[in-house]
């Protein structure tokens, strides 16, 4: 056999692109309260409940409700992306990138759609006239997970019940869907929870596969995204109860349930993406994307922080 056979070897190349792992775009965007906006800042008008007056004698004078108005302001966010390709590069290789960056950029926009609506889920809103007066989730509007034992935990079926239990206290209108935003983590917890029943179990475990979505009356949502508590937290390891101060619910991830319209999400101008030659790059073929978004609570009681160690 000859011995320098390896000299012809030959290499081959995919004349594709693969996209690695990562969240294909948004997913939360379809499960909140689409709007359009014109303007760096928008108002969205609110209206309060009032209550019926009794009436107790014939020809009265008619009562006047005084109806509480309130708004919340929706400030808007310019995202761009772009990347370049040299002449030289589709003379070297046989891959021609054009349409993998394109799809690249349209999911990194579609991911800080995401971050914009986990951040207004659990971040400030604005109210007031001018849109001026912060407004924070208040730790009441938080449930710690317990594990039932005296120690803070994952995410368990009792947390599940004290978030419906939340929505219910605040009369949140029961034909709303109910979302919940959860990182892998949460699911794999509610999976390994001894207690709950083998029905229990055959769906989560499904919800786990992804084979369904729904758990418990909430429309469950994964992603990576969420970011861990680095406000002052602390979680009664009884109760769940969450006061704001320095204490053991700090480091926790920082999940969220949602009543459907309970976040309005905003777009001044959609995903829009142009190819072209930039003559000042040596006439390299420039992929560009932009959009200009944002996202605010409508209102505290519709929107659940939730705490889970991991």
């Amino acid at each position: 056999m000859s011995s320098t056979i390896n000299q012809a070897f030959v290499k081959q190349y995919t004349a594709n692109i693969f996209h690695l792992s990562q969240q294909k775009g948004s997913r939360l965007r379809a499960f909140v309260r689409n709007e359009t906006q014109k303007g760096e800042i928008e108002f969205f008008e609110r209206l309060g409940s009032t209550d019926a007056v009794r009436k107790t004698s014939r020809h009265g004078d008619t009562p006047l409700v005084n109806s509480q108005h309130s708004r919340r302001a929706c400030y808007m966010n310019d995202y761009e992306w772009a990347d370049l390709i040299d002449k030289e590069d589709k003379v070297r290789t046989l891959i021609d990138p054009q349409n993998p960056y394109v799809q690249s950029a349209m999911m990194a926009l579609g991911r800080t759609i995401d971050d914009e609506i986990i951040d207004a889920a659990l971040g400030t809103a604005y109210t007031g006239k001018e849109g001026d007066t912060a407004v924070a989730l208040p730790a009441s509007q938080y449930v710690g997970a317990v594990s039932g034992a005296g120690a803070i935990s994952n995410l368990k079926v009792a947390t599940l019940i004290a978030i419906k239990s939340k929505f219910g206290v605040n009369e949140v209108d029961d034909s709303l869907r109910m979302h919940i935003c959860v990182s892998q983590s949460q699911l794999d917890s509610l999976l390994s929870e001894t207690s709950i029943t083998s029905s229990d179990f055959n769906t989560v475990k499904a919800l786990v596969r992804g084979e369904i979505d729904q758990y418990m009356g909430f429309m469950f949502h994964r992603t990576q995204r969420l970011d861990l508590a680095g406000g002052l937290f602390t979680i009664n390891v009884n109760t769940g109860v969450v006061t704001l101060s320095t204490g053991n619910g700090n480091g926790a991830r920082q999940c969220f349930a949602w009543a459907e319209d309970g976040i309005v999400f905003s777009t001044g101008k959609d995903m829009a993406g142009r190819i072209s030659e930039r003559d000042d790059k040596s006439y390299a073929t420039q992929v560009y994307a932009c959009g200009t978004w944002g996202a605010v609570r409508m209102e505290e009681e519709k929107v659940v922080g939730i705490l889970c160690t991991e």
